[in-house]
């Protein structure tokens, strides 16, 4: 029978609600202000338009989560990409809902507050540590300055600390509790969702992986537990830890994909395969071509190279000079070079070097891998032919032209075999779009390449194409797609000609998969990187550790407001000092541990490794890569691993004062530092808060107060 009444006993922590609450004033007050675009939204918001109007595009500095989080915020706000982001301090129009832009990132800045109190009680340390910790990330200015605009470093360190957490509650969790591998599943999707928001989200992820192993080690190693269940635990840790973070991340890519079906500024950098799935664009041009290659094609070939720009093979009634800059002579045969833009010169035609016909049998007569055809000219009926002279700008290779019979013992070297480097096992046809082939002159074994130098003014600019014997293997500029494609028609040439200049439409779809796009798409972002550009607020990363540099985010049109990317120099000094005391400590146990000493018990030892390894590792894992970047880096790059240093210090401080210190006078004392210190944190935040919200406006002189370093550039107005 139910027992009447029913009662509910439950346990609150109230220092967490407070931290908490704080966290949401701090970050979600005011959020609307500033009404205009602020420093890197200019960024971020071109990408959240084009993800309201569902136009492909490609960013390079990090994989697809992060916008989708920012472009949810916008449509939860009625957003409907209509907003041009073309200058830092543009004003809002009233259409645009400020505060559903900036909402995701500023609630995942105010989260990580409790997520630190509670990652530190799962490192074992006390309720105090982890109320120090929280108030370390509550009151550093330049998280909160981060966390209230349209930006994804707040998200990042969300993700982070809360992978950490809920790796760190498993583990903690007895072992005969089957609830606790929820807390593992939700690490496995953090760590997900890390990776998925930034490429450089990747480091933490493998530092939590590092400590799972550790972990896993271990147990491995109890005999207490059954062989079975040993196996059970490490297939669920790898299905967990390793499995889903990699589904999840292939899981970003297909809503990406997905959602953004559209043809947009990017699909330049893509191949004509990719370009042809999305709607408008190319796909417009190329829907509905022949899919089969056949004797009598006419096509258009584009190189596989993306520099970033694509260009087509293509020729023009233009010779060669008969003598070079530097006195070489060339074979003053037509010009062939490979052009940047749509022109009716780029239609060559696929001939049966058996046959005189231009045209297509009935039915089509495919060109297969190894084939030996002919390359004419659509527009000058000109033969491709390469033959031992060299090449205008690349002497060691052969040159390519549309050969002209001048009767000088200079006879046609025309032939060309087919060589499909990507043909499937089951089919050796050329195909449209999809089939990657390479020409190899017969006479000589060269290859076709775009060497990619630009011809002189003799030309046009146009880009050089040679024949090459010694080539890399795999290299893309050797390779060529048909894009445009149809069935010849035509005998005669200015019938031919007619039918050139007409549009090639037709309306039928067709469509690659999803892993051929993701694996290109993949390739792309590693490799075609965006011009990097001198900043007036870049920085290098040994800057950072003191806080030299500091960012402008935003400036009021007319009067001294302002924000900017500033941190709380006295716990950046902090998060300093015990980075440094850390590693002195640490330093000091092995080696009087090495000589048999041991100055705290082993579960204390663990305890204080545990940190290190999350703490310490945690900031040189997103410290150290940036070291080695060759890229426009900021001062926000450094806030994930401040972080770890924030739950560093106030941990160190416990283990001092618990376990270094038996003098009561030296902990009540170490207490009374540490709460002068914490003083001192709130009133330099409280100091700097006008440049973290822009509000209340300072004078000039009151400007000139705070730049507490030379070398930081606040802005004002002389009245």
């Amino acid at each position: 029978m139910l027992q009447l009444p029913l009662v509910v006993t439950a346990q609150v922590d109230l220092l967490l609600v407070l931290v908490s609450l704080l966290a949401f004033w701090t970050r979600l007050s005011h959020l609307s202000y500033p009404n205009a675009v602020v420093f890197d939204e200019v960024y971020y918001g071109q990408f959240v338009s084009l993800y309201m109007k569902r136009v492909f595009f490609i960013d390079d500095s990090g994989p697809p989560l992060g916008h989708m989080i920012l472009a949810f915020g916008a449509y939860l706000g009625g957003f409907d990409g209509n907003f041009v982001w073309n200058r830092i301090g543009a004003e809002y129009p009233s259409t645009v809902n400020v505060w559903s832009l900036r909402l995701l990132p500023a609630l995942c800045g105010a989260l990580c507050v409790p997520l630190v109190y509670l990652l530190t009680l799962e490192l074992k340390f006390s309720h105090l540590s982890a109320l120090g910790a929280a108030v370390l990330l509550l009151l550093e200015n330049s998280l909160i300055v981060q966390s209230r605009f349209m930006l994804l470093e707040s998200v990042l360190i969300f993700f982070v600390l809360l992978a950490f957490f809920s790796y760190l509650r498993f583990h903690n969790a007895p072992s005969s509790s089957w609830s606790r591998y929820s807390w593992l599943i939700l690490s496995g999707v953090s760590c997900g969702a890390v990776v998925g928001v930034k490429y450089m989200g990747l480091f933490s992820y493998l530092l939590l992986l590092v400590v799972a192993s550790l972990h896993t080690w271990k147990l491995i190693g109890d005999k207490t537990i059954s062989h079975r269940n040993v196996c059970v635990q490490c297939v669920h840790r790898v299905l967990c830890l390793v499995v889903v973070p990699v589904l999840l991340y292939v899981f970003w890519f297909y809503v990406h994909l997905s959602f953004l079906n559209r043809s947009g500024p990017h699909d330049q950098l893509m191949s004509s395969a990719f370009q042809a799935s999305l709607q408008g664009g190319l796909s417009r041009i190329t829907r509905g071509q022949p899919l089969e290659v056949a004797y009598g094609s006419q096509v258009t070939l584009r190189s596989s190279v993306s520099q970033p720009i694509p260009c087509w093979l293509h020729s023009h009634k233009v010779n060669y000079p008969i003598r070079y800059d530097n006195g070489r002579g060339s074979s003053h045969q037509q010009q062939v070079t490979c052009y940047p833009f749509k022109d009716v010169n780029n239609w060559w035609i696929i001939k049966d070097p058996g046959r005189q016909q231009l045209v297509v049998d009935t039915p089509p007569r495919p060109v297969r891998h190894g084939d030996v055809i002919q390359l004419v000219h659509g527009m000058t009926s000109r033969f491709l032919n390469s033959h031992d002279v060299a090449a205008p700008m690349s002497p060691h290779t052969q040159e390519v032209s549309g050969y002209i019979d001048f009767n000088v013992s200079m006879p046609a070297q025309n032939l060309w075999r087919v060589d499909i480097s990507n043909r499937e096992a089951e089919s050796e046809v050329w195909k449209t779009i999809l089939s990657e082939v390479r020409l190899v002159h017969v006479n000589t074994s060269a290859v076709l390449k775009l060497s990619g130098v630009p011809l002189p003014d003799w030309g046009f600019r146009q880009l050089e194409v040679v024949a090459d014997k010694l080539f890399k293997a795999h290299s893309s500029s050797l390779e060529w797609t048909v894009e445009e494609h149809r069935y010849g028609t035509s005998q005669e040439q200015k019938e031919r000609e007619a039918e050139l200049h007409s549009p090639t439409h037709i309306d039928v779809d067709r469509k690659i998969s999803f892993w051929a796009k993701f694996v290109e798409l993949q390739w792309k972002m590693l490799t075609v990187k965006q011009e990097e550009s001198e900043h007036k607020y870049s920085s290098s990363p040994l800057e950072w550790i003191t806080m030299e540099t500091n960012i402008a985010y935003w400036l009021h049109s007319s009067t001294n407001a302002q924000i900017h990317l500033i941190g709380n120099p006295v716990s950046w000094g902090v998060a300093n000092l015990s980075l440094l005391a850390y590693q002195l400590l640490a330093v000091v146990y092995l080696l009087r541990r090495r000589r048999g000493l041991k100055d705290v018990p082993d579960g204390v030892w663990d305890q204080f490794v545990c940190l290190g390894c999350v703490c310490v590792g945690g900031w040189l894992v997103n410290f150290v890569p940036f070291l080695l970047m060759d890229k426009t880096l900021f001062l926000y790059h450094y806030l994930p691993a401040l972080c770890y240093l924030y739950l560093l210090s106030p941990a160190l401080l416990e283990h001092a004062h618990t376990h270094l210190l038996s003098s009561l006078t030296h902990q009540r004392a170490l207490c009374v530092g540490a709460l002068a210190v914490l003083l001192s944190i709130f009133l330099t935040y409280r100091t700097f808060c006008p440049l973290t919200y822009g509000s209340p406006e300072l004078s000039a002189h009151q400007l000139q107060g705070l730049k507490w370093r030379d070398t930081w550039d606040i802005l004002y107005r002389r009245r």
